[in-house]
């Protein structure tokens, strides 16, 4: 018996009768030689861990554009915030720990340059439109590894897709992950903008504070152990109604205070206008594109979604390189 056959029936041994058990995946679109020491699950959040899109993260916008100092999130830090809050709340649930990490490592994956001002610009460019979640399930299956993909299993595939709150995982790990996004949005999101001067703790309304804590600590635990004690020994996902509905208004609050400040989205008109200047420049002038998306446009992708899959995996700092190189003069001088 392999390593990876022992962990298959300890997971039968521990986890909850729900939980999604690394045995009995769906699969992957091309099958493929099982490891003899990672379940499948496993294996999936090493190759997003390994993977260049899951590196570019580090340079990508959460919330504020370009802030001058060392502790603002990014899109890296978001996810690893995301991943742990996953991890915990799969844990006390006796669920899938592996598959939590690997849907929360996955989830953003094909996020834009400049957070959500860049989304906003590809969305209003692009004639198919444009969603991150749906990008980052394209980065796993198409654009990863020089275009051949990751080939994962289709409940990480699954999760990637669906953690937007209009959306549902068909596991209970993705389900956590949902939830564990928005937790984990809000609550580093609000540390931000306190660390910012945009809010202080007493800013958040009474009806709130009330119900899930007046610092950030005190929320953060709130929301995961109610998530925990809610759905212990049920095949669910879910808080309770009280601390649900403080969860929406406490989103709603964000939304007014900081999502649309105008003091903490001073630039983001700026962003917005590079990214449509470049997916301009490349649209109409598709031989400057990496040799990747020439490739696949050879293929049959269309211009514009090539372009899409080029400019939504830029770094701010590559993007603004490449916005620079295009559109700014350079100084000329003689030796």
């Amino acid at each position: 018996m392999t390593i990876r056959e022992e962990l298959e029936l300890r997971e039968k041994d521990i986890l909850a009768p729900w939980a999604a058990f690394s045995a009995d995946s769906k699969g992957r679109k091309i099958p493929e030689e099982q490891c003899d020491i990672r379940p499948v699950f496993q294996r999936d959040r090493d190759r997003i861990l390994h993977s260049k899109s899951f590196r570019r993260l580090k340079d990508k916008t959460q919330v504020f554009l370009s802030p001058d100092g060392d502790h603002y999130r990014t899109r890296m830090t978001h996810t690893l915030e995301v991943s742990q809050n996953a991890r915990t709340i799969a844990k006390a649930l006796r669920l899938n720990e592996d598959l939590a990490e690997a849907i929360a490592l996955g989830h953003d994956l094909g996020h834009t340059p400049f957070g959500h001002a860049g989304e906003r610009a590809l969305k209003r460019v692009s004639p198919d439109g444009f969603k991150h979640n749906e990008q980052s399930l394209r980065t796993v299956d198409i654009l990863e590894k020089n275009g051949v993909g990751m080939n994962l299993t289709r409940e990480v595939r699954d999760g990637i897709l669906n953690h937007q709150m209009n959306t549902l995982p068909f596991t209970l790990e993705g389900q956590i992950v949902r939830l564990s996004d928005k937790i984990a949005y809000i609550h580093h999101d609000m540390d931000d903008a306190i660390r910012g001067g945009i809010l202080t703790d007493d800013d958040v309304p009474e009806e709130i504070a009330c119900v899930v804590g007046r610092t950030l600590g005190q929320r953060l635990d709130r929301f995961i152990h109610d998530i925990i004690t809610t759905s212990q020994g049920r095949p669910v996902i879910e808080m309770s109604p009280e601390v649900e509905q403080a969860f929406h208004r406490m989103r709603a609050f964000m939304f007014e205070r900081v999502y649309t400040n105008p003091v903490a989205k001073a630039e983001e008109s700026k962003a917005e206008k590079m990214v449509e200047a470049l997916y301009t420049y490349f649209l109409r002038r598709p031989d400057d594109l990496p040799e990747l998306q020439k490739n696949m446009i050879r293929q049959g992708t269309e211009v514009s979604r090539a372009v899409c899959d080029y400019i939504s995996a830029m770094t701010d700092r590559y993007a603004i390189m490449t916005f620079e190189s295009l559109f700014i003069p350079k100084t000329w001088g003689v030796l």
